[in-house]
């Protein structure tokens, strides 16, 4: 399914966004509120920053997310789209915004467990300079390859008598994490092709111009089911219950368990009750039939956490994948 098709898939979701777009353009609503007068969010609009393009699953994720909060807070809440660095220039956009919750983020998992991993030291940004409102959910990634490839399992790349190319979503991710893991495990000889998000990794499969691509399992899914896509292995701990026939690659025999996992961030030193309002938003957001459905049609397992449960969570996944790599000496950033 193309980028299009994908996006007026989800037209219904995004209806929302557009009237808030076209609200905020007209400048009706530019009154501002603030934690220090009680009137939070007045009637000034919020902004969610994503560090990904239009059309990935942080940016569905994003517009289904803003539209039932929209509805609940009373103001235009709107998706704008900072693509680059594995969503590092987002994030370091949202940094330098004012602490007043009108700017806030879907951050990416991976841009605080593997992309430290990846960059030099202190190039990454740090969670503990963002204040976190809530999690969001889980996404598993799945191993894909074009049907005209003739692979089907890991067996088969390991016989292919050559280098595998391999595509992924960016330097510094979970796709690229995944994939680096399995073939170092497996013995398979192996270049990483990197794209900026799942989209043109998705597209490149389909294309041939890669092998293979650890794609997450909710950009995959439909293009799997028409069987432009075979499955190979799942990075999932268990097998999905979308993907109930594809082995994980634990059960292939490698130790290889990569998911992404979302949040929603604010600058840091955001007021309390700022946050606290903010949370209780997003909770209402998740509880509604349509959300739930969405989750659902794409293949996310909620994660709907607290902020400093969702920082454990992270900070556990930054030193078991740094564990990993140091393990296998795998060099995320190119360096040899």
């Amino acid at each position: 399914m193309t980028l299009h098709h994908r996006m007026r898939r989800w037209a219904t979701a995004g209806a929302g966004i557009a009237l808030a777009l076209s609200l905020a353009a007209c400048g009706g609503n530019v009154g501002g509120g603030s934690a220090a007068d009680g009137t939070f969010p007045g009637k000034a609009p919020i902004t969610i920053l994503v560090g990904q393009d239009p059309g990935g699953s942080t940016d569905l994720i994003a517009r289904a997310l803003a539209d039932k909060v929209s509805d609940d807070l009373g103001v235009p809440v709107t998706v704008e789209n900072k693509p680059g660095a594995n969503g590092g220039l987002a994030a370091k956009e949202l940094a330098g915004k004012k602490a007043d919750g009108h700017t806030l983020m879907v951050y990416n998992g991976s841009l605080a467990y593997i992309t430290p991993l990846a960059v030099a030291a202190g190039q990454a940004p740090d969670m503990a300079d963002y204040e976190i409102v809530t999690g969001i959910s889980q996404d598993d990634y799945v191993l894909v390859t074009a049907p005209k490839s003739g692979f089907k399992t890991v067996d088969d790349l390991a016989k292919a008598g050559r280098q595998i190319t391999f595509g992924t979503t960016g330097v510094g991710t979970g796709s690229q994490l995944s994939q680096e893991l399995l073939f170092r495990q497996a013995n398979i000889p192996a270049k990483a092709v990197p794209f900026d998000g799942g989209s043109p990794t998705l597209s490149a499969v389909l294309g041939g111009q890669v092998d293979v691509g650890s794609i997450q399992l909710g950009e995959a899914i439909e293009q799997i089911t028409a069987g432009k896509l075979t499955p190979i292995v799942t990075f999932a701990e268990k097998r999905p219950t979308y993907l109930p026939d594809t082995p994980t690659a634990v059960e292939a025999g490698h130790d290889v368990p990569v998911q992404q996992s979302r949040a929603i961030f604010a600058p840091k030193g955001t007021p309390k009750e700022v946050l606290d309002a903010l949370r209780a938003s997003f909770q209402k957001s998740f509880q509604t039939e349509a959300y739930q459905k969405f989750n659902a049609d794409n293949q996310l397992t909620p994660n709907e956490v607290d902020g400093e449960e969702l920082r454990k969570q992270w900070t556990a996944n930054l030193d078991k994948y740094r564990a990993v790599v140091q393990k296998y000496n795998i060099q995320l950033g190119g360096k040899k």
